[in-house]
């Protein structure tokens, strides 16, 4: 009698990054994504305007308090377009860092049933994210006709698109590193909420980093990977141009962040089914 064959199906080494798999179970990724914007936004009467309300909520607290307050420099635009404009990135890495870190945990009924790219978990917490921010962008394109904000049309065609690929490398990284050091160590899910509330006021979002007088302090606050992605986000509507020095940290911060949370996640994906 023939001995029955074991196949065993892993995923290869933790520097091996198949995005082309990651392609083939396109439809997967689609399919968690679209899952998790209709959990998000279940039984709430608001529904998907809490993507836009949030930001603009925010915009008139910081406006009022800290713009008004504090006459903090906009950069030559209105504080709310300043402010907004800052918060409409800041929250898609927020709300995709945290989805992310206990986006594995929560799938851990289908982690351990059936073998797919592990990856396509975090990543789809990363689209979701970015479904709130192409609601909460509409908006700002009305904050910026109303408040008469010029714009460099010729800057806007690099800066924006690079501004967004720069927030999904900075929410990636860390993303994923915590959805895998979450799934083994649950106190992570209460480290990351506190975390990204510290990071707000640490992240030129509401004050501009040429506040700081520092230079020192410039540098420690540019190691943020969304420093550069804000700054390139702004560059079509501020007066004067940005260090590209501290853009440079804060992209390689973003770059060396990311593979380290993807070498990471490989490198434990294994043993996801065996501890979730």
């Amino acid at each position: 009698m023939q001995e029955p064959h074991t196949f065993e199906i892993k995923p290869r080494s933790a520097f091996a990054f198949n995005f082309k798999e990651l392609a083939a179970h396109s439809e997967l990724l689609y399919f968690f994504a679209w899952r998790d914007i209709k959990i998000k936004y279940k039984q709430t009467v608001l529904g998907f305007l809490w993507a836009v309300l949030q930001p603009l909520l925010l915009m008139l607290i910081f406006t009022v308090f800290i713009g008004r307050a504090l006459q903090v420099s906009s950069e030559g635009m209105g504080y709310p377009v300043f402010v907004y404009s800052g918060l409409v990135l800041w929250l898609v890495f927020a709300s995709g860092v945290t989805t992310a870190a206990n986006s594995m945990v929560s799938n851990a009924a289908i982690i351990k049933k059936i073998y797919f790219p592990r990856l396509i978990i975090p990543i789809a917490a990363v689209l979701v994210a970015l479904f709130d921010f192409v609601m909460a962008f509409a908006i700002f394109i009305v904050i910026l006709f109303f408040y008469s904000t010029p714009i460099n049309l010729v800057v806007l065609l690099y800066s924006w698109p690079l501004a967004l690929l720069l927030t999904v490398v900075a929410t990636a990284g860390p993303g994923c590193l915590l959805a895998a050091l979450n799934i083994k160590y649950r106190d992570f899910r209460y480290v990351v909420h506190f975390l990204i509330q510290v990071l707000l006021f640490v992240t030129p979002v509401i004050y501009p980093l040429s506040s700081i007088s520092q230079t020192w302090l410039q540098y420690l606050v540019a190691l943020n990977p969304m420093y550069a992605a804000i700054t390139f986000f702004r560059l079509p509507l501020a007066d004067a141009p940005p260090d590209w020095i501290l853009i440079s940290i804060s992209v390689g911060s973003g770059i060396v962040l990311f593979l380290i949370g993807l070498a990471y996640f490989r490198r434990t994906e294994n043993y996801f089914a065996d501890i979730a």
